[in-house]
């Protein structure tokens, strides 16, 4: 066979669907594989814990063990806590989070966005957001809770704060990076700043602000959790004080575990959220 029939445009066609599915199955073995490192990781990890808590290598009251955990796990689940039911709490610390995050994310973008693009306003204010940025946000919680009470607002407003920054600055060098000739050619075509900053910033922009928003839910998570801890009537963050107030271990690591699995369900979401938004993006192979 001569070397133009092997190179024809029917050779390649039937070469590429080959290379592709050769693709997605090295993929999805990849994926496979990934996946069944990380759980046996974790078995590792949970297993050599409980035989070091069982054997006394560590001390089982201050460590506890992952049997203890699920134990507490589940008398939650089925018995509820001292407060009220396990679902109650965990959606009294969500919806104070929810609130935090999503004051926190439209605060930040518009700031940034603003600041991003007026520059006579991002001198004026940026040093004082730069003084802002560097007080220990955590230590506010205590002044919340004076200002607002032991209510669901002292929660709100330390989620707020923690989230606020690293979304503002992401919008602000979202803002500042956009591709000016962009910027150039939507003004030549006549767009006036609204529309440019509608429909050529913000969408410029995006990419940096969903990157802050995966951080930015956890932090609006302990903003919430901190304000319960120092007072609140409801919460998870309630129950670790609690548990730690009576030497139950188990009780914080059970606590720690539950928000660790609704930051995770968060976390799949806004990953779902960002693919739709951004399908146009060609995937990463590497991932």
């Amino acid at each position: 066979m001569s070397p133009e029939v092997l190179s024809s445009p029917v050779a390649d066609t039937v070469k590429t669907p080959d290379r592709a599915h050769t693709r997605a199955r090295a993929a999805r073995r990849r994926r496979a594989v990934v996946a069944a490192v990380r759980v046996l990781l974790l078995v590792v990890v949970l297993g050599l814990w409980e035989a070091l808590s069982r054997a006394e290598v560590i001390d089982p009251f201050n460590f506890s063990m992952p049997s203890q955990i699920w134990d507490q796990i589940w008398t939650w689940i089925t018995h509820g806590t001292a407060l009220g039911s396990l679902g109650e709490q965990i959606w009294y610390t969500l919806h104070e989070a929810l609130l935090g995050w999503v004051f926190g994310v439209v605060a930040g973008v518009v700031l940034g966005i603003a600041l991003g693009r007026i520059a006579l306003l991002a001198d004026v204010l940026g040093p004082y957001i730069k003084v802002l940025n560097s007080i220990p946000r955590i230590v506010l919680a205590p002044i919340f809770v004076i200002w607002f009470g032991l209510g669901p607002a002292s929660k709100v407003a330390s989620a707020v704060v923690l989230v606020f920054f690293p979304v503002f600055f992401n919008a602000f060098q979202g803002a500042r990076e956009v591709d000016r000739n962009l910027v150039a050619n939507a003004r030549i075509l006549g767009a006036s700043d609204r529309r440019v900053t509608l429909q050529v910033v913000i969408p410029s922009a995006t990419s940096w602000i969903f990157t802050s928003l995966h951080v930015s839910f956890g932090f609006a998570l302990i903003g919430a959790i901190v304000g319960e801890y120092i007072g609140a009537t409801k919460g998870i963050g309630l129950l670790v004080a609690q548990s730690q107030g009576t030497f139950n271990a188990g009780g914080v690591y059970a606590a720690m575990v539950i928000l660790a699995a609704v930051a995770l369900v968060a976390e799949g979401l806004l990953t779902f959220a960002e693919r739709r938004v951004f399908r146009w993006k060609p995937a990463d192979s590497g991932h």
